[in-house]
């Protein structure tokens, strides 16, 4: 695991430059570093030592340095792969799986892409052919940001490296604000910054001459489906996930598990416990509302397989996390990535590799916008005039709850996606929660609303739904959040929040050839009826307690915005209504006043949009204004103890 950076171009690359963007990713790999200086290349890494400790060092060339890399990630097949190499006469002076990818680069170019199972972001110089492959893993674990000016191209593991090399870069994307209003996350190849690029996860990058082009070697394909039998299935998928875990537990240091309590995370860290027994360690995180916490079920989970268990309750704050977010992400900080940075600097005072349950949903089909899409058909068939009737004299009266899933959240969402279809519908359901076209419409100014050039933040949710190689409308649903909010929110966020602390996440369920299996799973095994996740519960009641089994999917992320609500009641009022985003003509400073009244009196329910928007005007304030994290955190805590701006902004 690593932090990679690196130019290329006609000009000559000064070392300095180099260091200075990888001395901005520190934290990525605080264990060693090294360089490769060569007229117009200049290719540097951070290290973070977890396979072959002594000799892993990089860059790596082949044996007559014509090919050298910077790698950021895990090979889980390298072994492998290095006996084929081996076999065809490869000569190795390491361990690592740095070589190994060196090695296959001679013999298949980017073709090598195809035979790796792994989490990376490489960048591979082919000195004789002046030839830069720059390549990202599947589902994008690993994230990896470019810009080009002039023929030269520059890349790095975080954004904040390349604004260390040119601080010009720190120039907002009107649409990438848009997209995260409006979906919470921002679709490669667009970022926050105008002029930076995101490779997007199974695409590799070429630069040849001074010019690119950038290509994608993989995708999901949803069948044709398995044709075995319900028990069949259970016992392949069980072997399937028995091996996958066993790779992703190969290290040269110890390894844990992230453990909920829920199906995803028991599953893996269940695996995980046959390898290693009590030497694995376990690690969950609770928070305190409401029937949510999940340390009870943790621990009955961690008790049942004799872990080494740690765990802590948490309540986040404002002040004290939201710049130090914003900082580790170089975006606008999700709700999710809170507790998560708790958690990861929890488990990185035990252990620098831990593995987790991400993919789960995706894969297994878990989230309950995949089962309600039959149901929206069948309100959908109930004659509109009576859809109109019901929705105006019962659900335009019904007062917002103020709770995470109220009842009346969930009757206006039916109504509201009862009225479109498919990829409509599915992009709808999206933004539901956050910023819809009317939230838009008159949230932002005029001069913002020209300089999106009438481009639709959903478009990416649309041309996903609708070139998906599946059939089923839930394939369909499951393939646009494997390629969108997966690694747009989930694994950024994971990937910048344990980073932050140099720890290793590794995902299991997102080994390729796992998700290839699940993706021609047939639908009705995983969601049926009403039931969600119907053959990974099947497969849970071989490792959970039945009392853990019973309980339904939480997650700590949706509620945090009423844990948080006292002190977002007095923040609000005190940042947004200075708002360097009104400032500066993107939002109409009347309309985020009325979103803040109307939350304050309780008279509609604005905490997540509330969120997003205190997100992002931080985000403002630390990357277009250049504030210091420090400064930020002043600020916060100044505006914290202030007289509220607004009547009645202390509950």
């Amino acid at each position: 695991m690593c932090g990679i950076a690196g130019k290329v171009g006609t000009a000559p690359v000064a070392e300095a430059e180099v260091l200075r963007m990888c001395d901005a990713i520190r934290h990525r790999g605080p264990d060693d570093w090294g360089t490769f200086v060569e007229g117009g290349v200049g290719l540097g890494m951070r290290r973070l030592s977890i396979i072959d400790l002594a000799g892993g060092h990089q860059p790596i060339t082949n044996e007559d340095g014509s090919v050298v890399i910077v790698f950021n990630g895990e090979i889980y097949n390298h072994e492998s792969l290095r006996k084929d190499l081996q076999a065809k006469g490869h000569q190795f002076s390491t361990r690592s799986d740095t070589e190994v990818l060196v090695h296959l680069y001679e013999d298949e170019g980017e073709r090598l892409l195809r035979r790796l199972r792994g989490m990376f972001a490489l960048a591979i110089w082919d000195r004789r052919n002046r030839r830069l492959l720059l390549a990202r893993d599947h589902f994008g674990q690993k994230p990896l940001f470019y810009t080009e000016e002039g023929g030269r191209l520059t890349f790095a593991s975080e954004i904040k490296a390349l604004l260390a090399d040119d601080r010009s870069l720190a120039a907002l994307s009107p649409f990438a604000l848009d997209q995260y209003l409006t979906l919470r996350f921002v679709q490669p190849p667009e970022t926050f910054f105008s002029r930076v690029r995101a490779l997007p996860p199974a695409h590799f990058l070429i630069w040849e001459h001074g010019r690119t082009r950038v290509e994608r070697y993989w995708d999901l394909e949803y069948g044709p489906k398995w044709t075995w039998s319900e028990a069949e299935l259970l016992e392949r998928i069980d072997e399937l996930l028995a091996e996958t875990v066993k790779l992703h537990l190969t290290s040269d240091v110890p390894v844990g598990a992230f453990l909920s309590g829920g199906l995803d995370s028991t599953i893996i860290a269940a695996h995980a416990a046959k390898v290693l027994g009590p030497e694995l360690r376990t690690f969950s995180m609770g928070i305190p509302y409401r029937d949510l916490n999940e340390l009870p079920a943790a621990a009955a989970v961690a008790a049942r397989y004799g872990t080494r268990h740690f765990a802590e309750e948490v309540t986040p704050s404002v002040v004290e996390d939201l710049p130090r977010l914003v900082s580790a992400l170089d975006e606008p900080a999700d709700p999710l990535s809170v507790c998560l940075l708790h958690l990861a600097r929890m488990t990185a005072r035990e252990v620098k590799v831990v593995l987790g349950g991400d993919g789960g949903d995706e894969l297994f089909g878990g989230y309950d916008r995949y089962s309600a899409d039959r149901w929206l058909d069948t309100y959908r068939s109930v004659p509109e005039p009576v859809r109109n009737l019901v929705a105006k004299q019962l659900l335009g009266r019904l007062p917002d709850q103020f709770t995470f899933k109220s009842v009346t959240h969930k009757l206006r969402w039916v109504d509201l996606m009862a009225r479109k279809t498919g990829g409509e519908r599915y992009a709808e359901s999206m933004q539901f929660f956050w910023f819809n076209e009317a939230h838009r419409a008159e949230l932002y100014t005029p001069s913002f609303r020209g300089r999106l050039a009438q481009r639709r933040p959903d478009a990416c949710v649309l041309e996903l739904f609708g070139s998906a190689k599946a059939e089923a409308a839930i394939d369909r649903m499951m393939y646009v959040d494997s390629m969108s909010r997966l690694p747009g929110q989930s694994l950024m966020i994971l990937d910048r929040a344990t980073m932050a602390y140099s720890l290793e996440s590794r995902s299991p369920f997102l080994d390729p050839r796992f998700a290839e299996f699940m993706a021609r799973v047939p639908v009705g095994l995983k969601v049926r009826g009403r039931q969600l996740r119907y053959l990974e519960r099947k497969l849970g009641e071989r490792y959970l307690p039945p009392e853990v089994l019973a309980r339904k999917k939480q997650g700590f992320a949706s509620p945090l915005m009423y844990i948080l609500e006292n002190e977002v009641r007095i923040l609000a009022p005190q940042l947004l209504l200075r708002s360097e985003l009104v400032r500066d003509g993107y939002l109409r400073g009347e309309r985020v006043r009325e979103l803040v009244d109307e939350h304050l009196a309780r008279r509609r329910d604005h905490g997540n949009r509330i969120w997003l928007l205190l997100t992002a005007e931080v985000w403002y304030r630390r990357y277009i204004s250049n504030r210091s994290t420090a400064d930020l955190e002043a600020e916060l805590a100044d505006h914290r103890s202030a007289k509220p701006a607004l009547a009645g902004a202390v509950p």
